[in-house]
């Protein structure tokens, strides 16, 4: 089912949208794999710089497909902690590892996963009609996808709880208030703005934002002596980079940097 992911690589931007918009965009096992492989492909592609995650229709993405049932057979223990370990968890660890900066470019609906999806990107988007539905606790769920270890180092531990008590639908406005979200934008114009922000990524130092993403999604589990430690490596990697140098020849002649990524 990867025909249901669109992808195209632009202007050093891969483009990546989840087209089911008749299931509101709900990721079965096929469309999930598929994001893991150009979430792959994107890191280990120098020529790709930045990244965009969007969906058509009326939803980003409602979660994961739940139609397809169980699968049948008879369940063991450890079945559902292995499913979960190699499918929902794998994807966000995708997006989280993922060696370019990823922008989410959140359409409609973004429910369970989707909100996860969009959540673990490094910057988030919003459309005016955009909404974020913690939706496991009406379905007696746990919430998984990472989303207790998400939300509460984007809003804080009660935030987090009562929006996975609760499962209210929290509306784009909203949710860039919380913290959730970097921009809501009208409708007709998050295309235009998701490609406005990721072309200025992608003429950006992409190593020196890699590695600047590492130190960040690292930081609320380090305590100092190890942040500092990593940022002194981080320092000492970029170094070795051709745009760093170039950023600091650029300072010295007063122009502009023309970095490569590299």
């Amino acid at each position: 089912m990867s025909d249901s992911v669109r992808h195209e690589v632009r202007d050093h931007v891969s483009y990546v949208t989840l087209d089911r918009p008749e299931a509101l965009n709900a990721l079965g096992p096929g469309q999930r794999d598929r994001l893991i492989e150009l979430l792959g492909q994107a890191s280990r592609d120098p020529d790709v710089r930045a990244v965009v995650l969007t969906g058509t229709g009326r939803g980003f993405c409602a979660g994961a497909d739940l139609r397809g049932g169980s699968g049948g057979g008879e369940r063991v223990p450890g079945d559902v902690a292995r499913t979960l370990r190699l499918g929902a968890q794998r994807l966000i660890a995708a997006v989280l590892d993922c060696e370019k900066p990823v922008i989410a470019a959140v359409n409609g609906t973004a429910a369970g996963l989707g909100a996860h999806l969009a959540l673990a990107c490094d910057l988030v988007l919003a459309a005016e009609s955009a909404r974020f539905i913690e939706v496991f606790v009406r379905r007696g769920l746990v919430p998984d996808g990472g989303g207790a270890y998400l939300l509460p180092r984007l809003i804080g531990p009660q935030r987090a709880k009562e929006l996975m008590f609760f499962g209210d639908a929290v509306p784009a406005t909203e949710a860039e208030r919380l913290g959730l979200v970097n921009r809501v934008v009208p409708d007709g114009e998050l295309e235009k703005t998701a490609r406005e922000w990721a072309t200025r990524l992608a003429g950006g130092p992409t190593r020196a934002l890699v590695l600047t993403k590492q130190l960040v999604n690292a930081s609320p589990d380090t305590d100092r002596a190890a942040a500092f430690a990593a940022e002194a490596a981080a320092q000492e990697i970029n170094m070795t980079t051709e745009d760093a140098p170039e950023g600091l020849r650029a300072f010295v002649e007063r122009r502009e940097a023309r970095f490569r990524g590299r």
